[in-house]
């Protein structure tokens, strides 16, 4: 599915946020690259929304090169990105930032 619309939340900015000063505390510049990344992950979404498999409810997109995933839902021509988060962390954490994340959005 093509989507038309790219809805990005609130939230998702403070992910990538996060993100950048993580990968920046490791090595300055990688901060850069891993929202440049996101960023272009996310916007491949345009082309490529829907064909994700659901976790906890929600499509999840892998980043291409760092372990984040991209979580967002499909409302007829709109890909709605929900959250951005960091693989690593426990699988309760994570169902834990999108349960928050789509109350704020519901």
């Amino acid at each position: 599915m093509k989507a038309k619309e790219l809805l990005v939340l609130r939230q998702v900015a403070i992910d990538l946020q996060q993100g950048k000063q993580f990968y920046d505390g490791n090595q300055k510049g990688i901060g850069d690259y891993f929202f440049d990344s996101l960023v272009a992950d996310i916007e491949s979404l345009r082309l490529y929304a829907g064909i994700h498999s659901k976790h906890f409810g929600l499509y999840r997109m892998l980043a291409k090169r760092f372990p984040f995933a991209i979580y967002y839902e499909v409302l007829e021509t709109t890909a709605i990105v929900i959250a951005v988060l960091d693989l690593r962390r426990n699988p309760a954490w994570i169902r834990q930032q999108l349960n928050r994340d789509i109350d704020g959005f519901n």
